[in-house]
């Protein structure tokens, strides 16, 4: 007995030659002949078997773009869409984008200091005169998977319709130019509205997608009032958020929150209209408390105000400095060129504030009304020292010679440079989420 192509073939012997007596073949004296007739036989076969792979072939279903689709994502299981709950372990089995290394890239960044308009003038660090630029030529490598490059086509698809808004400090900032950077490598970009000193507050229209880009400058997230000429510390109430943002919160599909370092600065905090106590307040009549359950406070009352209505909302984790203890003026203040070797562990204040966040979006996404995710690059950033502007952070800073003293800015991100990467990371997260 044989199987061809599916179908089951007896096939008998009789003096010498194989007949076919279920196919209703009387038998022949001429082997040979018959040898044709079974040849002939088992050949019609071969298209109904073909018709049968093609028509019944669970497999058939995946088409082009399914499978570019699926190449393209960041997933280390077969995808499966019969409920949420399996969507959910889908998530759960997405690469740890955060444990990798960062290796040479010789194909560069998708933008330059001149091809976008958008950059701050302190990050744009080769137009300034930085000498090296082996800093453009690297990308993250996760150890599991591969993180593709910036697609901007793929991004305005994915925000098709929708409101993006960054809300937070000077990284928010800077990652909110990253981007800009990058879209503009396909669509000009066409800011309608600005407000504020340092361009604190700005909107831009995509027309092609309906897409709105924002950016929201509120270093604590929640309401206060920053330091000046007449206040030496800042003020926070912790128990709500701040309104310059809040107030449009409605108009938001999509929003990232990005703070931290303002709240190493001297401050007062308020609980429900009484105060809470201050950090390095020497001259205040409070008790010191320090700022890190400060900070937590903070996070907790941002995320339980964004995570409703069905909004989808990504936190940047905190942003490591490279001042490495030296004075922010000290000559050698973040002079590197190349990133840290693997083994560079996180400590300290990056990651007693990491923690404090990744914690708090725990929390938050068990009642959340949309997606919540953190945008985890702490561990990530830690590695490049050599991606801040350093003395470059102003024009040309040696034309005169070498000081002794130089202002660096060991804190932001040169654009282009490593904070590219986070907007790598969150396209995907938009990805995944099918914004």
């Amino acid at each position: 007995m044989r199987h061809v192509l599916g179908k089951k073939i007896i096939i008998k012997k009789t003096k010498g030659c194989s007949i076919f007596p279920e196919m209703g073949l009387k038998e022949q004296q001429n082997c040979p002949s018959q040898r044709k007739i079974a040849v002939s036989i088992v050949l019609a076969f071969i298209p109904f078997a073909l018709f049968h792979l093609c028509f019944d072939n669970p497999f058939s279903a995946i088409d082009d773009t399914t499978l570019q689709d699926s190449a393209a994502r960041v997933v280390l299981t077969s995808y499966s869409s019969s409920s949420s709950q399996e969507e959910e372990s889908q998530e759960e089995a997405l690469c740890n984008y955060t444990e990798g290394k960062w290796v040479r890239d010789a194909m560069g960044p998708l933008y330059n200091g001149s091809s976008c308009g958008t950059i701050k003038d302190g990050q744009n660090c080769l137009r300034h005169g930085r000498p090296d630029s082996g800093y453009l030529y690297w990308k993250w490598k996760p150890n599991q998977c591969d993180i593709p490059r910036f697609d901007a086509n793929r991004f305005l698809d994915l925000m098709r319709d929708k409101h993006l808004a960054f809300v937070g400090d000077s990284m928010a900032r800077n990652q909110l130019e990253s981007l800009m950077c990058l879209l503009s490598t396909v669509s000009s970009t066409d800011l309608v509205y600005r407000n504020g000193e340092d361009n604190k507050f700005r909107t831009w229209r995509f027309e092609s997608h309906n897409v709105t880009v924002s950016v929201y400058w509120s270093p604590f997230l929640v309401a206060g009032l920053e330091k000046s000429g007449t206040l030496d510390h800042n003020v926070l109430h912790l128990d709500r958020v701040d309104e310059i943002w809040g107030k449009d919160l409605e108009r938001f599909d999509t929003v990232v929150v990005s703070v931290g370092h303002w709240f190493l600065h001297p401050a007062v905090y308020y609980e429900s209209g009484s105060v809470l106590g201050c950090h390095s307040c020497e001259a205040s009549n409070c008790t010191e408390i320090g700022f890190f359950d400060v900070f937590r406070k903070a996070i907790r009352t941002t995320l339980k105000a964004v995570a409703r209505n069905r909004r989808n909302v990504i936190l940047t984790t905190f942003s490591p400095s490279h001042f490495e203890g030296r004075p922010w003026d000290s000559l050698g203040a973040c002079n590197m060129t190349e990133p840290y070797e693997e083994g560079k562990v996180l400590e300290g204040l990056d990651l007693e504030m990491r923690r404090i966040e990744m914690e708090e979006v725990k929390t938050a996404k068990a009642v959340a009304e949309g997606r919540l995710e953190a945008l985890d690059v702490t561990a990530i950033s830690v590695l490049r020292p050599d991606g801040h502007p350093g003395p470059y952070m102003y024009e040309f800073p040696f034309k005169n010679g070498v000081p002794e003293r130089v202002h660096n800015d060991c804190l932001h991100w040169c654009l282009p440079g490593p904070v590219d990467t986070w907007n790598e990371i969150m396209i995907e997260m938009l990805r995944r989420w099918r914004v």
